[in-house]
């Protein structure tokens, strides 16, 4: 399998300050109570992003991580599902925004966010809700149709006759099956993330992923890490994340941008603040692990 590290968006430049006042001071009206997304990565230091493969913006909430991915989304007018905060100025934010392509953006890129997973997981919770509730009327067809007592006195009752046959001839699971489809397999929230992002991700795309960590246990987040490290190494995927996750930090060869620094700085995933937090946690209870 070769490898194809691809580079779809080469960088984006944001506005300073002195342009974000520049359009302050082009405003008729001064009664808006936010100029959002206006001042939020300026203040920051965040004027520029040179992007890699996989490049990750780390940061704690109000940090911008999320606000970049969205102005990133929307000046390159990638596919999305769910809504976002556009807010009065943000069209004019992104069009003061340059970004420089090394090539075509792909079809299918796009930007997943976590309502995006978390509308997955509810869909299939509730397929699988309704089928439960098919199954639940199916069992009381199948007692009905093999212990009561039919006579047929019409064509219309032909087909409550076969059923009532089949009901004879087959067990209670497997008259079940016949009639409605296998139910989803059960999965945790985690393994219906998981999934959904192996089921979305497909090669030769740009994908901007908001904290995709959500809702994944350890083991799935490492999984999520080596699957996202594939996509990028051999499907000609770049991979633009928002994450604050040890696990997704830690991917090999990923650029990261520390949001929480000021200015914005590029750090390695060991000098993280949320990272050392883990580290330090952990060496002090060294001892419980060796017993």
């Amino acid at each position: 399998m070769g490898i194809t590290k691809m580079v779809y968006l080469d960088s984006i430049t944001f506005p300073d300050e002195d342009a974000e006042w520049d359009f302050r001071v082009s405003l008729q009206k001064t009664c808006y109570n936010t100029l959002y997304p206006f001042c939020i990565l300026s203040q920051a230091g965040l004027a520029r992003i040179d992007f890699e493969p996989i490049t990750l913006l780390y940061g704690g909430n109000g940090s911008g991580k999320t606000t970049a991915l969205n102005i990133i989304a929307e000046k390159l007018r990638l596919e999305r599902s769910a809504p976002f905060n556009r807010s009065n100025f943000f069209e004019d934010y992104v069009n003061m925004c340059r970004a420089r392509l090394e090539r075509a953006i792909p079809p299918g890129s796009r930007i997943v966010t976590s309502d995006d997973v978390f509308d997955y997981m509810l869909s299939i919770r509730g397929l699988n809700e309704g089928i439960d509730r098919k199954k639940e009327m199916l069992f009381a067809e199948h007692y009905e149709a093999k212990h009561s007592a039919f006579q047929v006195r019409s064509l219309e009752d032909y087909d409550a006759l076969k059923t009532r046959n089949s009901a004879r001839r087959k067990t209670q699971s497997a008259f079940v099956r016949e009639r409605v489809m296998d139910n989803v397999r059960e999965q945790s929230n985690g393994e219906s993330a998981s999934f959904y992002f192996r089921r979305r991700i497909a090669a030769d795309a740009l994908y901007l992923l908001d904290e995709p960590e959500n809702s994944l246990s350890a083991a799935k987040q490492r999984e999520l890490a080596q699957y996202l490290e594939e996509s990028a190494r051999f499907m000609g995927c770049q991979l633009i994340i928002a994450t604050h996750s040890p696990f997704l930090l830690a991917m090999e060869r990923a650029k990261i941008y520390d949001l929480d620094a000021r200015p914005v700085d590029i750090k390695k995933w060991t000098q993280l603040e949320n990272v050392r937090a883990y580290y330090d946690f952990f060496a002090r209870h060294r001892d419980n692990f060796e017993i």
